[in-house]
This record gives structure tokens, sequence and C-alpha cells, in this order.
């Protein structure tokens, strides 16, 4: 069937009908997009807005004539983490005013949307999104199946335990939205050209100087890559090629025709459903319905790459649409009589994590990138645009946008086939009950220790870090691994046990984690050049002795965190770098950004090369001292210090007196080629010592309840460290380093938030919902915060949350504010008691353990 042109509205030429020949490109500009769809025109708007000049839009089409004429038109705030709840609010009230600033009808009507829940799982996810939402003031209300049946009395609500009412979120008619944002963007100046295909982006020395069309050349500083479907194929083509990991999928959803009977569907615009169980969703459209959906075994499309200009509808698949039309007729049996319009497949890109790509690449300078929406391109759109001009205008955006940068993803993602298997996993994920450290299960095993097998068949449960395969757990012998791994709940976990007793062992023997997907580079120079861009880039003082270890982050102009790191001193200029895992490419990137040109200065990436071993616990120190003949005792090999050491056999081992956990032990980090003999010597010498294996679980909780904080889940590039209490850690006396300024104004007048530690009390692990990430922190009775990350304490038999918190007048948090306070965690609409504290909640020895080793912490970091 071919496709209905009125299906919204059609696709409109933005240049005159009447115009015979297309005006000519301008050979310059400042700025080129590609991707006339409501990204690329969004990008246009918000660049215009923010006073840019000299931007061209080029689309190989007619605007909006692809992924964007098709999409549904709903535009909801229901998403699973902060940021892109944030995009998709901001987009609702952009599209809203679009009309009355442009004279563009947008179609936009706040209808509202229902999120249905089948069993209380699902409804406890949807308390929780709630939860997340009133943080960022976002009305929303948790509804009884009674409530759904009085407002949308076509809704089937007899298998319902529930539902979430969002009363702002609405539809549009996206091709006119497009249409008005490019009128906006055209009234500022913009230059918008259609039928203009990009055939290259010319680059010299890392930057973008230029792009390629079918119509000639442009010269330009900054490129944006917003071409949807065709943004991997874009990507590629350059001189250095540009990693965009997003793939194809045929999206299905059906039309009916207007009813003839008097159903409260065609008497007035009704809300948008949302039945996530069903993986189906429902709207009105023109007198009848739009429902479509996120099955089981979607159909990955394009793996050969592009194969047509604009997006038409493609092939109708009755057979594989059937699963969501027989769950729309559950949902809604008064519409087995409507009459059919029409079956629309359409393609829709998504990318390996469920999370749109933005930001500037790491390999090209003025190359950004944003595309790979998920099927949620008109709710982002506004949002995302907004981010993405300000990333292009003042360096960085004005929110926490490291969830959606492209720089979490390396080429080591860009490959077809991870892709393709991938986003068939990933499609079905959008509406499939996601309950707390869920995992990924296609493309794995992609990046493996030198240890994997030997772990595996000692009954190692993984997970995924940026493409690498890293222990949670360590099962037993005689334990049910099946049951074990199929245990998905909100609550406390089968696993609970077998990570109290890795913690346990941790504490009073010795473990081994494998933690070789840290990232590892090497800093060297023929002179002080590394010294001198380290101590550029660091708070903290990289200027000590040969050996020794330096905690310290790398920070913005706004002393926020862009990496944070341990930094060794290997020789007079040669450094070791390691940061966490998911940090690769965005600490490669910044470092690389203010390296200056000089061949005597050299930044490898070597983690690679290395195996990382981490020995936790009191018999870390017998267990090496028997391996090397060497005393391991603090008096002989200091906190913070570290030395390069035979093992066993093997040679040229770097052993640190550091565990990331705040527990005695040390770091290995071993040449591959040793890997499995020093691990092998170190289980065999540590089996008189009750040596065991353990998991990220147990680090994660080792860490949490000695409140260190860990980037990318509770500090960013907005957290400075006189917020999260690591003042400690800024050197103000040193040469002046990136961020000092703000750093020092910050001192001055004082935080507006703090990193703080909550234990909750009144709180049963056993029939309790547990926390997780994203709980809101009440202080007598007001929101001041949000949680960041949370975990179980076995020491003191509390689930313990870290956070920040703000004053809601916005004035200075003083300790004594954190201090006098009586606060409570929400849990999906359930408040906690919990005690607030600065410092971790441990034992009078655990503190005073903490106070010598920040004291010599500062007294090596001093030197």
């Amino acid at each position: 069937m071919a496709l209905n042109r009125t299906l919204w509205s059609a696709p409109q030429h933005f240049t005159s009908r009447g115009e015979a020949v297309p005006a000519p490109l301008p050979s310059q500009a400042r700025v080129v997009i590609c991707g006339g769809g409501i990204v690329g025109t969004s990008v246009a708007y918000h660049l215009a807005k923010l006073g840019w000049t000299e931007v061209v839009l080029l689309e190989q089409g007619r605007l909006g004539a692809g992924t964007t004429r098709m999409c549904a038109g709903i535009v909801s705030v229901a998403k699973p983490i902060f940021i892109e709840s944030k995009m998709a609010d901001y987009s609702n009230s952009l599209y809203e005013r679009l009309e009355e600033e442009t004279g563009v009808k947008t179609g936009y009507v706040r209808t509202g949307s229902l999120c249905l829940a089948q069993n209380q799982d699902r409804f406890l996810s949807l308390k929780r999104l709630a939860s997340r939402l009133m943080v960022l003031g976002i009305n929303c209300n948790v509804m009884k199946p009674k409530d759904v049946a009085k407002l949308h009395p076509m809704v089937n609500i007899h298998d319902l335990v529930g539902a979430l009412y969002l009363p702002q979120d609405a539809v549009v008619s996206p091709p006119d939205v497009n249409h008005a944002l490019a009128m906006a963007s055209s009234v500022q100046g913009v230059r918008i050209h259609e039928r203009t295909t990009v055939n290259h982006i010319i680059l010299e020395k890392g930057h973008v100087r230029g792009v390629e069309t079918d119509r000639g050349t442009i010269e330009c500083e900054f490129f944006v890559n917003c071409a949807g479907q065709w943004a991997y194929e874009l990507g590629q083509a350059s001189e250095t090629k540009v990693s965009v990991p997003l793939h194809g999928c045929e999206h299905f959803y059906l039309l009916t025709k207007p009813s003839r009977k008097n159903l409260p569907f065609s008497s007035s615009p009704d809300v948008v459903v949302m039945d996530m169980d069903g993986r189906i969703y429902v709207r009105t459209w023109q007198g009848g319905i739009l429902s479509g959906g996120f099955e089981k075994n979607p159909k990955p499309i394009f793996t050969e790459g592009r194969n047509q200009l604009e997006i038409q509808n493609m092939q109708e698949d009755w057979d594989h649409f059937e699963p969501m039309l027989s769950a729309l007729l559950r949902r809604m049996p008064s519409l087995e009589s409507s009459e059919i319009h029409q079956l629309v497949n359409c393609p829709e890109s998504f990318t390996p994590d469920m999370r749109c790509l933005m930001g500037e690449t790491p390999g090209v300078h003025g190359y950004y990138v944003l595309a790979g929406m998920n099927s949620s391109g008109l709710s982002f759109a506004g949002g995302a645009g907004k981010y993405l001009a300000e990333w292009m205008t003042y360096g960085y955006p004005t929110a926490n946008v490291w969830p959606l940068d492209i720089k979490r993803f390396g080429n080591l993602q860009s490959s077809r086939t991870f892709l393709r298997h991938r986003v068939m996993e990933v499609m079905p994920l959008l509406y499939e009950l996601k309950v707390p450290r869920w995992d990924y299960q296609t493309g794995r095993q992609l990046r493996t220790s030198p240890l994997y097998d030997r772990l595996d068949t000692q009954g190692a449960r993984w997970m995924e870090k940026h493409g690498f395969e890293r222990a949670k757990y360590f099962i037993p012998a005689g334990k049910d691994l099946l049951s074990l791994d199929q245990s998905k709940t909100f609550y406390k976990p089968d696993w609970f046990d077998i990570v109290g007793a890795e913690v346990k062992c941790c504490k009073e023997a010795v473990c081994v984690i494998d933690m070789s997907s840290f990232t590892k580079f090497e800093l060297t120079s023929a002179g002080g050049q590394s010294l001198e861009l380290l101590q550029h880039l660091c708070a903290n003082d990289l200027d000590v002795p040969v050996g020794h270890i330096v905690h310290t982050g790398m920070l913005n102009q706004r002393g926020g965190y862009e990496n944070d790191c341990s930094v060794v001193r290997l020789s007079k200029n040669s450094f070791f770098i390691i940061s966490p895992t998911d940090q690769q490419v965005h600490c490669w990137a910044w470092i690389k950004k203010h390296m200056p040109n000089d061949p005597q200065l050299h930044l490898e990436d070597v983690s690679w090369k290395y195996t990382a071993l981490n020995l936790i616990g009191p018999r870390a120190m017998d267990v090496l001292s028997e391996l090397s003949y060497v005393s391991m005792t603090p008096d002989h090999f200091p906190s913070l210090f570290c030395k390069e050491m035979s093992v066993g056999y093997a040679n040229g081992i770097r052993v640190m007196s550091m565990t990331h956990t705040g527990e005695p032990g040390f770091m290995l980090y071993i040449p591959i080629e040793y890997a499995l003999h020093v691990y092998n010597e170190v289980m065999s010498v540590g089996q008189k010592y009750g040596i065991r294996n353990a998991g990220y679980y147990a680090l994660r909780s080792l860490r949490i309840e000695k409140f260190f904080a860990f980037w990318g889940q509770d500090l960013d590039s907005f957290t400075t460290p006189l917020e999260c209490g690591r003042e400690f850690r800024v050197k103000f006396d040193k040469v002046d380093f990136l961020g000092c300024d703000a750093l020092v104004q910050q001192r001055q007048v004082g935080v507006s938030r703090r990193f703080i530690m909550l234990v909750l009390e009144d709180h049963d692990t056993e029939l309790d919902l547990w926390p997780w990430w994203g709980e809101p922190i009440y202080r007598n009775g007001q929101l001041v915060g949000v949680t960041t990350s949370s975990a179980y304490s076995y020491t003191l038999e509390r689930h313990v949350c870290l956070g920040f918190v703000s004053a809601p007048s916005g004035e200075v948090v003083t300790p004594d504010f954190v201090n006098r306070g009586d606060y409570e965690v929400d849990i999906a609409g359930q408040r906690y008691p919990a005690k607030a504290k600065l410092y971790p909640f441990s034992s009078l020895f655990a503190q005073q353990r903490r106070r010598k080793d920040d004291m010599e912490l500062s007294n090596f970091q001093g030197k």
C-alpha cells in the first residue's frame, strides 16, 4: 500500500515551489548542519537563538521527509534517566510556544498520557519514575485502575494493578513542528538548502575545515552530523573516520479510519496510552487511533548501508504486527469493529545502550553529532538541540549530559555486526521492565581479561562495562546458577549472601578482584613537558617523588570533574594514569585536547597491555610477601606507593598500595603475558590465608560504605572537589591549574550543595524496597536532593545512600545545615528516615584509620 501523504502534513518544501533553480550554496560558513529532520532544525534554531551567524543547514531530500514525517507524534517525559526526562520536558514547552512564535500550526495538543502497569514490578517502576519526575518539578499522579477507567473509558482495566498519569504530555504534528523550527531559524539568518547531499567532510590536522557536497564545497569551522538513519555512514565520510554507533530497525504502527460510533476517542482528544507490558502505545489520530509498539523480535535494516534518499513507507508485515494488534484489542476491546486505514512501517535508529549520541567527537575538533534517538526523536529534539547548541557556544551544555555523550563509546562499538545484534535487543528493551543491575545479553565477550576463562570456570557471573566483561560476583559450588541468574527484583536480590561473604573475606582475609577493565594511560616526555601538562590539568600536586601515587581530579574551567584518576610517577618524566573503565575515550580526548603540539610529549593508551588484580584484605601483604620475598608492611611499603617488583616468576609487576575501597591491600598491574601465572601463584599461596575471588558488587559495597565517590555515578563535570569533600586533594598554592579560579571563588562564597552519606533507618532489608539510585532526599520535609548511588553495607547492616543536597532557598550549604536536618529517602513513594553525615558511618577504629590515611595521603602529596 502506498504511503498516504496526509499521514500528517505533507513534507513542506522550504524553498519556493516556483523556484526553478535552487539558490547557490555559500562558499563559506561558520557551521554546517547535515540533516533537515527535527533534530537538525532544532540545532539550527537554538544556534540562531544563541546569536550564531553564518549557519547553513543541508538536507539531501526535503525538510522533514525522513523519520520525522513518519513518527507517531507523541511527546512524553516518561524516560528512564533524569537528563532524558529533562530534555523531553523542555521539548514539550518549546513545541507549545512555537505556533505563537512562528505562526505555523504545529498540531500541539496537551493530551496527557497514561503509563499502565499489569504487574506489581511494573507498578513499582512507575512509582520510582514518579519520584524522579517530582525532583524535576514535573507533575504526575500514581493511579488505581478505577481512576484509569474514569480518565479513559476505552481502556480495559481488568488486568491492571495501577498506572502513572502524566498530564503535561502532548501530541503534535512532527512535520509541522519541523517546519516551524526551520522557519524560525531562517528568520534569524540560518540558510537552508534542500536537495543537497553531503559527500565528504574536509579535515586538516584533526580539525573540521569544510564540507564537500554534490553542489559544491563549503568551508566551515564546525560540522554537525544530524543525519539520523545515515549518521553512521556520514561518520565514515571523512579522512579520519568518526564512529557513530547506531543501527536501524523497522518500526510499525497502525492507523484506523475515523470511528462511526460515538466513542470517547472521537468526541474529544484523549490521553495517550502506553501499555509497556503489552508493548504498545495508543493515541488518537484524525478521529481514529494510531497504535504501535516495540516487539520482542525486531527487524534490523540497512546493515549494508545507505540505499535511499528519503525514508519511504516500507513493506507491510501483518504477521509481524499481529502480537501488537492482539495486545491493542485486549487493552481496548471496543476497537474490534474499527476499520483499518493503514499499517505504517518506517525505520528508526537505535544505539547500543538506548541513549542518544550527543557532543563533539573524540577524534576530530569541531565535528559534533546529534543522532540515534531510539524512537524518541520528537521528545528529545528540542532539549537535545538546545544542549548541543550550548555545548558549541560555551564549550559545555548547561546540564550533565554525560549519559548521552558520544565519548562514552569508542571504535570498538562501531562494528556493523555488533550493532545489528545489539539493536535487536535494544528495541524490545524500550518497553521491557528493567530491574536494577540488569545486563545486555548481546554483543558480549567483546573485551575480556586474559583471566576470563579461568574466572568463568570458578563461577564468575558477568556484567559488561564499555564492552569489557567484569565479574559481578562468584557463585559457590553447588549453588543453583540458573535460578540466581534469573533473579530480577527491586527488593533483596538472591546474590545478597554471596556478595556478603565476599565482603567479609575482604575485611578479614584476602580477596582477588580482576579490575583489568580500568583505563590506563602512560604520559611520557623527553623533558619536563609531561609534568607541566599534568600540573595544568590536575587539581592536586603531581610533582611528587618517583613511586608515589596521587589521587586527583582533572577539572574544567568551572572547577567540575572531567576525570577522576590516580596518577603514578614512574620516573622523572613518565606518569601512569588510571581512570574508570568508561572514561577511556573521554579522558583520552580531554588530555589530547590540552596537549601542546610537541613531538617530545607522548600519550599512549596501555589499557590492553596490563591485567589489573586488586588484592583486598589484611592478609594481602602476607600473600605478596611470600611471593616476592619483600616485606609488604606499611613501614616498608607505605600507603599510596608504587614499586616495580617480581611476583612469583614474573618480573616488572607494578605493585601499588591502594585498593579503591578504603580497605588494606594492593593493586597489581601485570603485563598480560604474565597474568595467568601471577593469578595462579596468588591463588595458590593465598589458600593458607583464606583467599577467594570477589566481584564488583563487593567492591561497590565497600567503596560506598567508605563514602568514596565514583566518577560517572556521583561525580560529573558540574561537581567540584569542594562540593564532594575533596578539597584536601586541591593544591591551591601550586601553579595555576585548570579550574583554579572557579574553586577559589567557590571557596570564598561557599558551596550551594554538598555530597552526603545517608544510612537508612526503619528499613527492613528483607521486606522493603531497596534504594538503587535516583531517589529523592528530603530534609525536614522539603526536597533537597537526590541519591547518586547506593549499596547495602554489610559492616553497618544498613543501606547506605550517597547523594547531593542543596538548600531550598539557594543559600550556602554548611556542615551545620547538613548535621542539623532530619532526613528521609523516598523509595517509590515511601519515605524512610535516614541519618546524614559528611564522613563515613563506621566503627571508631575505622574512623581513626581513615583520618590517619588522609593525613598520610596529604603528607605524600605535599612532597
